[in-house]
């Protein structure tokens, strides 16, 4: 039971500003995380990790010399928003490019790799390896499907030593990928976690039995079974692993034995001792071995086995020093201190745009308030659309998006357009969450990125805009035209207003028609099954019925071309 807390809102909160307190000589916060507090060689790659929080060490404690830069820091077992990562990976970048690494979760995925088209997009490279160690989470050839757990520890060390001795992005991510494709997991609980304030456990595990394959946030196990004696639970343990042993390895092994929370150390070191004699008599040879608590479940009762082969190039990365608040090897050289809170404020500082630059940021401003009209309007359609083979979600999380959008963009009406449609992508992303969050948030963020800050502005410009907001979804979405999104509205929208602008069309007569053209797009996607997303394995109640977010699309299209002779002569109100 999770007992020690003010408000159960603000305790992620809390606890990492504790954290900081507590280990300054190798943290700073930053909003959104952590970054070393120390410096960092110039022209180094940044290794950005993070999560949801309940997970410590993981993920915050992993931060320090030879080991990751930074780390991005959600809620209680939550993704942290698209904004936040961006924010650490910019406060932690030093000039040789950012590399993200964690577990495979969907949340997680979608928002790093929001923050991820947002990096590139202004120029600093970011790469991804995601961690997919846990083998009871998908069958063998479908590994890319597989959850990250306690394996985390493999990858990020590997990466954050290579990144220490100062090898270029390319070899960074190679090692970490490699480090990835040789690491395999099983976990087991004997009882669930409970979040803070909750009277009750996430999930319960009959008494006398155990769930083999649980994951970190309570997920389903793929049996249950009467709880073994040590020695039969690190059979259990090393005979799943080793029955999937991957390609290449060699008998040199690294076992990582984890504690989710509750597991005491000395019940720990009683297990391991079973398991190191199991991989002995298997013929392997153990590897610089790790017992103790690495990636835990807040108070979950259970453990976790993680075998990793490496090969004389990783083993070197595995054993080299490394010096953080919850993992230490070798010695590490004594660093000076950084100026990360002048850092903070200058990425909290509004852009100076110029005149025209301003001009267009109240325009943007104007048209997200109409934005939000039009969805509020049709809040309770979206939804309905939504419901018919999905969770009826849409509508509310447009809302909240839309909403969150037009207050920021009108708060920041006054700074150059880049600001004002990144603050408003920003919040769009973090107040609706979800997937049509994450594509709304980082298009808008990329629009207003392509517009820049000039001192003119001409059609081409708006057309490049619509090709970096069209970029970013299909970029992040990973969709196609025919598979029931928001993209087969939005492929024919771009086509038709970049047909007409390369053709001197007017602005409002393109954008006009192209509204049209989405509209009728959208229309059309009800002859469509869908292939994406949470309607996909109800493909056959979707036909018939438009897909809610190419029509949300369509909506909002139209009206800011029904408006947009207003807007573009002031007469919009921005609020």
């Amino acid at each position: 039971m999770t007992r020690i807390f003010d408000d159960p809102a603000s305790f992620a909160d809390e606890a990492l500003h504790g954290f900081v307190a507590a280990n300054g000589r190798y943290v700073a916060w930053v909003d959104g995380g952590v970054v070393r507090s120390t410096e960092t060689t110039a022209g180094s790659v940044a290794l950005v990790i993070g999560g949801g929080s309940g997970h410590y060490p993981a993920f915050a404690g992993l931060v320090g010399p030879g080991l990751a830069a930074g780390s991005a820091c959600g809620n209680i077992f939550a993704s942290p928003a698209a904004g936040q990562i961006y924010r650490v990976a910019k406060a932690a970048d030093a000039g040789g490019g950012v590399l993200f690494s964690y577990g495979n979760y969907a949340g997680d995925v979608l928002h790093f790799g929001q923050a991820q088209v947002r990096l590139n997009s202004e120029g600093i490279e970011t790469r991804t390896v995601l961690v997919t160690d846990d083998v009871a989470s998908a069958p063998p050839d479908q590994i890319e499907k597989r959850r990250g757990i306690a394996g985390d520890l493999a990858v990020f060390k590997i990466a954050g030593a290579a990144a220490e001795a100062g090898l270029s992005l390319d070899e960074v991510e190679r090692l970490a990928v490699k480090a990835n494709d040789r690491t395999r997991s099983l976990g087991v609980a004997f009882a669930g976690c409970t979040l803070p304030g909750a009277e009750g456990p996430l999930f319960e595990v009959p008494a006398g039995l155990m769930s083999l394959g649980l994951g970190i946030h309570g997920e389903p196990g793929i049996s249950e079974q009467p709880i073994p004696s040590a020695s039969e639970l690190a059979e259990l343990l090393v005979s799943g692993l080793l029955a999937e042993r991957p390609p290449g390895a060699d008998r040199r092994v690294v076992p990582i034995l984890n504690g989710l929370g509750t597991v005491k150390y000395e019940e720990l070191f009683l297990l391991y001792g079973k398991i190191a004699e199991r991989l002995t008599d298997a013929g392997l040879e153990i590897v610089e071995a790790e017992c103790g608590e690495l990636v835990t479940s807040l108070d979950m009762s259970g453990l976790s086995l993680t075998l990793f082969w490496p090969d004389a190039e990783l083993e070197s990365h595995w054993t080299a020093p490394a010096d953080t608040p919850a993992y230490r090897r070798g010695a590490v050289a004594p660093r000076a201190r950084r100026d990360v809170e002048h850092l903070s404020q200058e990425l909290a500082q509004d852009e100076q745009g110029t005149e025209e630059s301003v001009r267009l940021g109240r325009l943007a401003a104007a048209a997200l308030a109409q934005v939000r009209d039009t969805v509020v309007e049709h809040e309770r359609e979206l939804g309905r659309l939504d419901a018919i083979a999905g969770d009826g979600d849409h509508g509310i999380g447009m809302r909240r998006g839309a909403d969150a959008a037009a207050a920021a963009a009108s708060d920041a009406a006054g700074s150059g357009v880049r600001t004002v449609l990144g603050r408003a992508g920003e919040a769009w992303s973090e107040k609706a969450g979800g997937t049509s969050g994450a594509l709304w948030g980082t298009a808008l963020i990329a629009f207003g990125a392509a517009l820049g800050n000039r001192a003119r502005y001409t059609e081409i410009d708006a057309g490049r805009a619509v090709s970096a907001f069209v970029d970013a979804v299909t970029e992040l979405g990973r969709a196609e035209p025919g598979d029931k999104t928001m993209v087969d509205a939005l492929l024919p929208f771009a086509a038709s207003f970049a047909s007409r602008v390369q053709s001197g069309a007017p602005l409002p007569a393109a954008l006009a028609e192209a509204a049209a053209t989405a509209t009728a797009a959208a229309a059309q996607t009800a002859a469509l099954r869908p292939l994406k997303g949470r309607a996909r394995p109800l493909a056959e109640k979707s036909l018939g019925h438009p897909d809610p977010g190419a029509v949300s699309f369509a909506l909002i299209a139209t009206a800011v071309a029904e408006q947009f002779p207003s807007l573009a002569a002031g007469k919009a109100d921005p609020s």
